[in-house]
Order: C-alpha cells, then sequence, then structure tokens
C-alpha cells in the first residue's frame, strides 16, 4: 500500500514538474467581428500589453476594436501587430473572438487551433461544427466558462450589464424624446414613482432591480423559485415586492405597470413564454416592455427580434424594445469586462504550455470546451445534432 503511494506521488510530483517547466510563448489572433451590429473586442490595449510583457505576440486585424473605440494605435502603442490581411490573424495558435465562427472564417482557420468564442447551442451550425471538427479545433464556448465558485463567469459579466442598462433604456423610452408618456423614471416629492415588473430574479433581474431602485422606482419582482427571490432581496440588502409566478397576479402586476422587464434565462433551449398577447393588449398606452430573453424565444408573446438600428416596434400602443445583444449598446464597458475574464486565461495557457495542461487543472475551464481536438464533448450540442460524445475528463487522462 506505501508502495502504491509512492508511486502516485511520484507521478504527481513529474506531473506538476512538466508543468512549471512547459511555458510557451503564444501567437493571439483577434479578427474584425463580422457578424451583424457586434462591437465589443475581445482585448483591451492595457491587457495587450500585458500579454506582450510576459513574451507573447498579438495580431489585430486593423479595425477591431474600432466600435468599442479602441483604436488600431492604442493597440499598436502597446506591441501588438495591426494587420490588414485577415488570413495572418487567422494563423495564430490562439484565436480569440466575440461571436462564433462562421463557414467562411472556419475555412481561414489552421488545423489543430485553439478557438475562444461565444457559442450557445441553439446558433450553433452543423456545417460549421463538422468543419471546426475535421480541421481538429479545440473550441470553448464563453457560456459555459466557470470561476473558481462555479458561475458562469461570462454569463454573469454581461448579464450585470444587461441587467443595469435596461432601466436605462426604459427610462430613455419613458421619456418624451423617443415618443414616450413623458414619465421620469423613479419619481419626485408629491409625484408617484413609475412602477417597474420584472420577470425573473437571476442576475440581470436583481442588477435590473438596483438600478430600479436606485433611480427611485417602484418595484415588482416575479421568479418560479423562492430561493432565487430570497437570494436577490439579501443581494440588493433592501425589501421588495416579490411574488412566485401566479398568472393572475403577474397579469394584473403587468397590466398595471409602466415598464415590464422579460429576464427569464432558460437552461436549455427557449424560455418560458409568460405573458399572453391578450395582457399585453390590456398594458396602459405608450407602457415599455423591454424582452431581455428575447435570444432564447422571448417572454412575451407579442416580442419580435429588432436591433440597435431599429430598436423598437408599437404593438397594441405598447414600446417593445427587443435587441437580443443588449452589451453591445455599452460595447467599450463589455470589453473591460470580458478581458477581464480572457487576459488570465491566455496568460494560463502559456505558463502551462498548452491547453491540455491548463483544463486538467481547472474544472471551470475545462467545462467551457466543446470541441477538444476535433472531438466533441459538449452534451448540448450532442443532443441537438444526435451524434455522440466524449468525456473530456477522460480524454485528457488517455493523453497524459
Amino acid at each position: 500500500m506505501t508502495k502504491i503511494k509512492e508511486n502516485v506521488l511520484g507521478q504527481t510530483k513529474e506531473l506538476l514538474k512538466s508543468l512549471s517547466n512547459s511555458k510557451r510563448q503564444l501567437v493571439i489572433g483577434i479578427p474584425k467581428e463580422t457578424v451583424f451590429q457586434e462591437k465589443r473586442i475581445a482585448l483591451t490595449p492595457l491587457s495587450v500589453s500585458l500579454l506582450v510583457e510576459y513574451g507573447h505576440q498579438v495580431i489585430i486585424e486593423s479595425g477591431a476594436g474600432d466600435n468599442s473605440n479602441f483604436l488600431d494605435h492604442h493597440y499598436s502603442e502597446q506591441g501588438a501587430l495591426i494587420v490588414q490581411e485577415k488570413e495572418r490573424v487567422y494563423n495564430a495558435d490562439v484565436l480569440i473572438k466575440i461571436a462564433g465562427p462562421t463557414l467562411e472564417e472556419v475555412r481561414l482557420m489552421k488545423n489543430k487551433q485553439i478557438l475562444m468564442s461565444s457559442q450557445q447551442p441553439s446558433l450553433l451550425d452543423g456545417e460549421v461544427l463538422n468543419s471546426l471538427m475535421k480541421k481538429q479545433i479545440t473550441a470553448l464556448s464563453y457560456e459555459y466558462l466557470k470561476d473558481e465558485g462555479g458561475h458562469l463567469t461570462v454569463v454573469r459579466a454581461m448579464s450585470e450589464i444587461v441587467g443595469a442598462t435596461s432601466i436605462l433604456i426604459a427610462a430613455e423610452y419613458l421619456s418624451n424624446v423617443f415618443d414616450g408618456k413623458g414619465l421620469m423614471l423613479g419619481g419626485i416629492t408629491g409625484v408617484p414613482p413609475t412602477e417597474i415588473v420584472i420577470i425573473g430574479a437571476g442576475t440581470v433581474g436583481e442588477y435590473a432591480a438596483r438600478t430600479a431602485i436606485a433611480l427611485g422606482a417602484q418595484v415588482k419582482v416575479f421568479d418560479s423559485s423562492v430561493y432565487r427571490l430570497r437570494r436577490l432581496q439579501n443581494n440588493i440588502g433592501s425589501r421588495v415586492y416579490t411574488s412566485i409566478i401566479q398568472p393572475i397576479i403577474l397579469n394584473k402586476a403587468i397590466k398595471s405597470c409602466d415598464v415590464a422587464i422579460g429576464a427569464l434565462r432558460a437552461k436549455n433551449g427557449r424560455s418560458a413564454c409568460l405573458i399572453s398577447e391578450e395582457t399585453v393588449s390590456e398594458m396602459k398606452p405608450n407602457s415599455v416592455v423591454i424582452d431581455v430573453s428575447i435570444d432564447q424565444g422571448g417572454c412575451f408573446e407579442t416580442s419580435e427580434i429588432t436591433s440597435h438600428d431599429k430598436p423598437v416596434f408599437r404593438k397594441y400602443d405598447v414600446i417593445h424594445y427587443c435587441v437580443p445583444n443588449i452589451a453591445s449598446r455599452v460595447a467599450r464597458t463589455a470589453t473591460y469586462a470580458l478581458t477581464n475574464v480572457f487576459t488570465p486565461i491566455l496568460l494560463q495557457i502559456g505558463e502551462c504550455g498548452n491547453l491540455s495542461n491548463l483544463i486538467w487543472s481547472h474544472p471551470g475551464i475545462r467545462n467551457a470546451v466543446y470541441l477538444y481536438q476535433g472531438s466533441l464533448t459538449n452534451k448540448d450540442i450532442a443532443d441537438r445534432f444526435n451524434i455522440p460524445y466524449k468525456d473530456l475528463s477522460l480524454m485528457i487522462v488517455a493523453n497524459q
């Protein structure tokens, strides 16, 4: 028994020693986003400076940061190489971008590359997946990336932004500037506050409630989980109106409110459509509906996807705001939030020598890998396309 323990300890020490002596200089590529109205970029100039200081090379396609107000010279001054040719960017060891890759972008990628991007299973194209698998790509999805506490770190960061921003959007469309009611969000002495109903007590709901309360609005929060409602109240630090989702009570609140925010998030598939067209038709004229869940189908039956160019439409004289990518509305703030997550990961890949060593020691990063050297390792994607998948932990052990 003692001999077995000694062997195990010896193997562990050898593994740790190999990890500590396997530093590697990376070539990191950041292409310009091609997806409609995606304005964020993965790294800020100061993050690039840090990576360069550690010996890594960062290649950025010209204009990649323009929409976040990070210009080419901001990056070049920090040591990045700015190029006009997409091919040079897509030839990097690690490709880091915001939106999932298109088929044209996959064709530019080289074999056995590391890809870091957003990739919701419901939005993944089968042809893109097959192309990535043929090129033996190792791919990470931000939607599954977890921090040390087991929280979905990128999803939470974007949800915080979306929750707070949704209230500011509501304030705009309540004002006369956008032909709204002409109400100030909140209230003043002698004037009753505006009423806001938030459906969902997750991160989006919590930060929407925080912002609304800070502006003086009267807030009601609905959710199907007592635990989430209690957590929201504890996190906010003040008592707000909360209720389990009961159709009669919820519909009554929707009909009398000034702003309704749909902030439900489904773990898989479509979010629950809770508010019927009939209920929306009975809302007060010029009320505002902001359906944050529109990327998963929406909470309101009347919701239809809109864009940043034309963000609202009216139905039953109710203003609907249904833009899926609200975080791109404040692209610079979103970029700062993203770079706080991605920069340490890139540094860790370099320190560990390769991604395999990193995901061996970091379960949260391992959870984000949906392709490992071309093999599918994500159950949600496998179920969607009805194809087999492999257990990543077993694959890594076998390759050690």
